[in-house]
């Protein structure tokens, strides 16, 4: 019996670094990959335009002109509405700004969003609550890019971020400076 528990947790316990291994490589791949980048975009974007109910994210140039679309966005598991407080789940609405980039976080590269503002924080407070933060536009979870197709499916999925594939998540992670306006709209 002692002989068979012990085989059986060492199975379990290869199948773990096993697995563990794919999901290193995986994610290495991901990193790795080359996507295609609309080089001319660079420079010229001057506002992101989020549309929540359409799903889409969109760029604009300084004379509002239309660059390029990105359907098939993510938003929080709660998308009606503001985002009023921490762990509501929903995104925010307004104008806010692009305020970091992280090539390492948990989700293929991310855009740092600056919700909270001002008024987020003090509406909070009047409710005795907590803002929440940490917005951001970004990929798929590391190590999930060959499961897209299900993410694109799945809909909403978010704590509040807004989520793209990881090849446009690329390409705006290339093109978008800190500080770019993202107008974020019901």
């Amino acid at each position: 019996m002692k002989q068979s528990l012990t085989k059986a947790i060492i199975v379990i316990l290869l199948l773990f670094c096993i697995l563990t291994l794919l999901y290193q490589v995986s994610i290495a791949t991901e990193r790795g990959q080359e996507y295609p980048i609309d080089l001319s975009l660079k420079g010229r974007v001057a506002k992101i335009v989020v549309h929540k109910q359409k799903r889409i994210l969109e760029l604009y140039d300084d004379k509002n002109k239309l660059l390029k679309s990105y359907p098939h966005i993510a938003l929080g598991k709660n998308p009606q509405g503001h985002k009023e407080f921490e762990g509501d789940s929903k995104t925010p609405e307004g104008l806010y700004y692009i305020d970091s980039k992280n090539p390492k976080s948990r989700y293929f590269l991310n855009l740092g969003i600056s919700y909270p503002n001002k008024l987020d924080i003090a509406n909070a407070k009047k409710h005795n609550k907590n803002a929440g933060g940490d917005i951001k536009i970004h990929g798929l979870p590391n190590g999930m890019n060959i499961a897209k197709e299900l993410f694109k499916q799945y809909g909403d999925w978010t704590d509040g971020c807004i989520a793209l594939d990881n090849a446009s998540m690329k390409e705006l992670y290339e093109v978008i400076s800190i500080n770019t306006p993202i107008y974020i709209l019901p």
